[in-house]
């Protein structure tokens, strides 16, 4: 599992360690294994040009440092100073010591660069780019040079993910200790390109509980359930479906399919699109009545195109099992009906769903992810799934929130949210936790897009549905398929 931390916990962390450490050990730590990043990029140091951009402080120091190891192995290294007057001493006395130079005109430099790295702002930086260094980083990305950026992308925040102004585009961050939550929360994760991490011995000084996890192969296998020698389809757990209209009737046929797919044991359908699920799966069990006629569940999933049954979505909430609503469901969502709740609810929106469900703009939600799941768990007392191009997951009580990293463009296509509630509602009927099945679904459900995907064709969500055994598979026997389960963060 990767775990992000605050900037407020790492800088605690590292002053904890260094005062256990020679002056100058962390800094040297991180520096080298930047450095080691970089020649692995460049693959031919000597005689490689190399560009730093340098800012003030510790951030600016790594970078210096990593320049001077790079110049000592032959590369032509020219530092770019945005803050002359706090340039870190050390840390260009050592470029300079190594053969690197202080670059007069910024741009000369850029236009002829292998590598740049990015050592504006890092982790401390509020609100974008400087107006002054803004044409820099332009001309940074406008090169040919690959960019990396040195612990986090300049002018992205690195607690919340937002990106308030000019930030600078990488294709490699080097972070050091930790993650940040900002490496795996759009819109900065986009800026980020791929993320290394360097140990630099953190680890023993930081809180148990991070602000922010990712989920990996390994741990998406410990919470699959499996059946057992006694198991039967109802030890394994019943999900009840109320979704589709005769409008949508393929909202139910792609809820059914995900649910089917999740691990249940069996899944009973009830509503007008009864005809077009049996149809389509036998062996669902059918109904067109109410909820309450569906006979004896584990968990329910409710809303994909349920249009505007009200009375359905009410009588599930009224159920004492675990609640998955969303689409329609959240559109006729009654705040009083979730907290008058003592069985866990989960609720999946998008950000146009979540902004309703918040008040606020669209563009509010998208800008501030992680702050925007945190707002929706606690004022409805419900976990939350926020899907997006970061899908991210948080509890009512707090804690860490979840960041997917599966996600992929290829499940902006219609129905697939659809098949992601049927999924994750079949991991609460074979009894995972809101949190769990909500991360475990997200992650299969983006793996299953990726590996759809390659197949070099565009995608449909019955695509999706019908890859997910084989994402299943990929989990539970990583060897397989690992190259496009992999992430970027």
């Amino acid at each position: 599992m990767r775990s992000a931390y605050s900037v407020e916990e790492v800088r605690h962390a590292e002053e904890r360690l260094m005062a256990r450490l020679p002056d100058g050990v962390l800094m040297q730590r991180a520096a080298a294994g930047l450095a080691a990043a970089c020649a692995g990029l460049l693959g031919r140091v000597y005689g490689a040009r190399v560009v730093l951009l340098v800012g003030s402080g510790a951030n600016g120091g790594d970078t210096l440092w990593a320049g001077a190891r790079l110049a000592r192995r032959g590369a032509g290294v020219a530092a770019v100073l945005l803050a002359p007057e706090r340039t870190h001493e050390a840390g260009l006395a050592a470029l300079l010591a190594a053969g690197g130079r202080i670059a007069d005109d910024p741009f000369e430099p850029l236009a002829a660069a292998d590598l740049v790295l990015d050592g504006i702002t890092g982790i401390g930086g509020r609100g974008g780019l400087r107006p002054d260094a803004v044409p820099v980083a332009r001309a940074a990305r406008g090169s040919d040079a690959v960019v990396v950026a040195v612990d986090l992308p300049s002018g992205v925040e690195a607690d919340t993910g937002e990106v308030r102004g000019e930030a600078l585009r990488a294709d490699l961050t080097v972070t050091f200790g930790t993650y940040k939550p900002g490496l795996l929360v759009d819109p900065a994760r986009g800026h980020a390109g791929a993320v290394r991490l360097v140990d630099i011995g953190l680890g023993g000084e930081l809180p148990s509980v991070p602000r922010l996890e990712a989920l990996q192969h390994a741990d998406v296998a410990r919470m699959l359930p499996l059946p057992g020698a006694g198991s039967d389809k109802y030890r394994r757990g019943v999900v009840g479906v109320a979704a589709g209209s005769a409008r949508y009737p393929g909202a139910a046929v792609l809820a059914v399919a995900g649910a089917l797919r999740g691990g249940a044991g069996a899944v009973r359908y009830v509503g007008p699109a009864a005809d077009a699920v049996i149809a389509r799966f036998p062996e669902c069990l059918v109904g067109t009545g109410q909820p309450g006629t569906a006979g004896r569940v584990q968990s329910w999933v409710v809303g994909p195109g349920i249009g505007d049954r009200g009375d359905a979505v009410r009588e599930v909430l009224a159920a004492d099992v675990p609640v998955l609503v969303d689409a329609d469901g959240l559109r006729l969502l009654d705040a009083a009906d979730l907290r008058g709740r003592t069985a866990p609810t989960l609720l999946t929106p998008h950000a146009g769903e979540a902004a309703a469900l918040l008040g606020v703009a669209r563009e509010e939600v998208e800008a501030a992810r992680l702050a925007s799941v945190r707002e929706l768990a606690a004022r409805y007392g419900a976990t939350v799934l926020l899907k997006g191009s970061t899908t991210l997951v948080a509890d009512p009580g707090g804690g860490a929130v979840r960041a997917d990293p599966m996600g992929t463009p290829w499940l902006a296509t219609a129905g697939s949210g659809d098949v992601l509630s049927g999924l994750a509602g079949s991991l609460l009927a074979a009894g995972l936790d809101a949190r769990d099945a909500a991360s475990a679904a997200a992650y299969l459900h983006g793996l299953a897009a990726r590996l759809a995907a390659a197949r070099g064709t565009p995608l449909t969500a019955h695509d999706v549905a019908a890859t997910l055994p084989e994402a299943w598979h990929g989990v539970r026997e990583p060897g397989e398929g690992a190259g496009v389960g992999g992430s970027r963060a």
